[in-house]
């Protein structure tokens, strides 16, 4: 299909739905297909550019800039996948910018939806002096033959995939669908190129470390590979259910060497059975405009100096750096976007990359051109120091803009990297600590991955509300395909955040032993000596108005949970009740396993409670009061036998308050709340698959 097809039909699909003859949900589908997504404010859509592997030119950034101008705000944000989002923009006038971008193309298709999201890789990919080999042709090839491909059209939900040119994984090969690390081998004297393939990845609520499904496999099986694998997840994975439909489930559920024979059965039906891919586009001399150089005054050379340390990376090429720019919480604004779409054009190969930190990398700078550089950059801006260490904080955009975000995560960002400047300065340069923020479980800032992650969250206090994070502390990548996820430690108010931060620093820096990382530290501690460290910031008994104010926010919280749509379907407040009980469950496995026999029993009460109120939201019914919902539930579905329990819903939940808390009756009392959950959650899917 077409580009102008694409277009007409758009355009047509829009006025069919204002005509009311298309019904909301299925023009979401299309709209998601295409890039347009809807967001917490009424009215107005965010747009997201598909950049494969972060690459943009000049000429694309100037039209991505003029885009923005003309139908949006003059903000851009770059997100954890290297694209470009435009929020604030009418659902009217998103063809008009689609046409737009396509000018210099650009797209939007399957930019969000249940398709082959942007194709990410590693920002210094045909620059990094230990890399393999470059894997950018290969990332764009991958985006170029599944763009609009029909297998992976409308598939169960979203697939993403990276490319990472050496062992340090900077593409986070392990939380991916599939991840590619390059490597060699020689065969017959001759070295052959292939990647390490990882397989079934993810974050979100429930993470999963992806399987290695080849220590090698050559570049020209790849594409066929990749194809075998979506058509498998097509026919295969979930689609009723949708917190079960990644890619990680499936495989899960079948197992790794079951999955990979269905991949290898699909071999013989694809059109290809290798697929070569063409490299010249990235392989031709490095074209750098000769023009004289400028002389420029360095007014504070020790200051210079320190910016090279920190943020000018050497390339493999023989005199020629890249300079690495921090970039604010993803944030950057289109006259300073032009002006920097110039400076790469006239000094530069006229081209940069996004990067997985939200942040810009400028390639191929002459050494003798990184004067003129800091001088333009500084008064862009575009020089603090920090480039991809512990004070550049990702952050998704949370409650700024996001139906599902639950507290500030941008709000909390700006106060922490605010902490790290002024107080630890000594982190300017650490490359080991990421710290990752999300606002919701989804883990679009990839919070569970970080060795310090903060989840936005809500916490209950009396009748009231307040803003809250949970602190995850241990994750991190180990290079070669291996990673690890954060333990969730403890959940406190928001406004403790910076607290905590200050707390786990100031630890590290006492009782770190020489040669450390951070992570054996953690391993060395234990998570439950952090538990202690943090615990006296979850006391609830001594909050005060403030606390009950978010981040970037001047009135109370209201926890506003919307209709999310990065899956393309909607993620209601069911779905998120059913993934809060989870993780109340999986808390009270904790506790017990700990012996902390009373923690344990609330969790699984508060599961019991939480998964009811579940059931009986999406029967309209009112769920003002936990007693309330005990009733409730008794009133519809016990008493009318759709629920068949060993006595009443009001019996079940109050045994917490009939016996003592022993590992016996903790150990039941969880028992109990697996089934009930396991129940509902089997009532929801019949539901769901009755259209009721």
């Amino acid at each position: 299909m077409t580009f102008w097809h694409e277009f007409t039909g758009l355009i047509g699909k829009r006025h069919l739905f204002k005509e009311g003859k298309i019904d909301e949900e299925r023009f979401r589908s299309l709209r998601l297909a295409r890039g347009v997504y809807g967001q917490r404010q009424f009215g107005v859509q965010m747009i997201r550019i598909k950049l494969p592997f972060g690459r943009v030119t000049s000429e694309q950034l100037h039209r991505i800039a003029d885009v923005s101008d003309e139908y949006s705000r003059g903000r851009l944000h770059i997100t954890t996948r290297q694209d470009i989002q435009i929020h604030h923009v009418s659902l009217d006038r998103t063809p008009e910018l689609w046409a737009e971008l396509e000018k210099n193309d650009i797209t939007l298709r399957e930019a969000c939806g249940n398709a082959v999201r942007n194709i990410t890789a590693s920002e210094t990919a045909g620059i990094d002096v230990n890399e393999v080999f470059d894997v950018s042709p290969y990332a764009d090839a991958t985006f170029k033959f599944f763009l609009r491909n029909p297998i992976c059209q409308e598939m169960g939900r979203k697939i993403k995939m990276s490319f990472s040119g050496t062992d340090d994984d900077t593409a986070i090969s392990f939380i991916h669908d599939v991840g590619f690390i390059a490597k060699t081998k020689v065969v017959d004297g001759e070295t052959v190129r292939g990647f390490k393939v990882l397989l079934a990845g993810g974050l979100g609520s429930q993470p999963r470390h992806a399987d290695v499904a080849y220590d090698f496999l050559e570049v020209d099986k790849i594409i066929p590979f990749i194809e075998g694998v979506l058509r498998v997840f097509d026919r295969n994975g979930e689609r009723a259910k949708r917190a079960k439909a990644r890619m990680k489930f499936l495989v899960k559920d079948l197992g790794l060497s079951q999955f990979l024979t269905l991949v290898e059965e699909e071999q013989k039906a694809l059109a290809y059975q290798t697929y070569p891919i063409d490299t010249s586009e990235f392989e031709t001399a490095i074209d750098i405009n000769n023009s004289a150089i400028p002389t420029v005054d360095i007014k504070d050379q020790k200051t210079f100096d320190l910016w090279k340390e920190a943020n000018v990376i050497k390339q493999k090429q023989n005199g020629l750096y890249a300079i690495g720019i921090k970039v604010f919480l993803g944030d950057f604004y289109t006259d300073k976007a032009r002006l920097l779409a110039d400076l790469i054009k006239k000094y530069a190969n006229n081209e940069l990359r996004l990067t997985l930190r939200q942040d810009i990398l400028i390639r191929h700078v002459k050494e003798e051109l990184l004067p003129i550089f800091y001088v333009e950059l500084e008064k862009l801006g575009f020089t603090d120091l920090g480039y991809n260490s512990t004070q550049d904080i990702t952050a998704c955009p949370g409650t700024d803009t996001c139906n599902l975000g639950i507290s500030s995560s941008t709000g909390i960002a700006a106060v922490l990297e605010k902490i790290l400047k002024e107080e630890y300065p000594q982190y300017i340069n650490n490359k080991e600590i990421a710290i990752k923020i999300s606002g919701c479980m989804n883990a679009c800032g990839q919070h569970n991955m970080a060795q310090i992650g903060f989840q936005g969250m809500s916490i209950k206090v009396g009748a009231l509300l307040a803003p809250a994070v949970q602190v995850l502390l241990g994750g991190g990548i180990l290079g070669n395909g291996q990673g690890r996820f954060s333990d969730k430690v403890i959940k406190i108010p928001s406004k403790r955040g910076p607290e905590a931060l200050r707390l786990i620093l100031n630890d590290y820096d006492e009782n770190v032993e020489e040669d450390e990382t951070f992570l054996n530290y953690y391993d060395r501690l234990g998570k439950i000596y952090f538990y202690d460290l943090l615990k006296p910031l979850a006391d609830l008994t001594n909050l005060e108005n403030i606390d009950f104010i978010d981040w970037g926010h001047d009135e109370k919280y209201i926890k506003a949970i919307g209709v999310g749509e990065c899956a393309g379907v909607v993620i209601d407040l069911v779905a998120t009740l059913l993934f809060e009980s989870e993780e109340k469950l999986e808390n009270a496995e904790e506790s017990l396993v700990k012996t902390q026999l009373s923690d344990s029993i609330y969790y699984s009460y508060t599961a019991l409670i939480n998964t009811a109120k579940a059931l009986l939201t999406s029967e309209g019914v009112k769920t003002n009061t936990q007693t309330g919902i005990i009733k409730s539930f008794d009133e519809h579905f016990v008493a009318n036998k759709t629920f068949e329990l060993t006595g009443t819903f009001n019996e079940l939940v109050t045994q917490l308050k009939e016996n003592e808390p022993t590992v016996q009756f903790a150990t039941k009392y969880l028992t109990d709340a697996k089934a009930f959950y396991k129940q509902v959650d089997k009532y929801r899917l019949k539901e769901i698959e009755n259209g009721n």
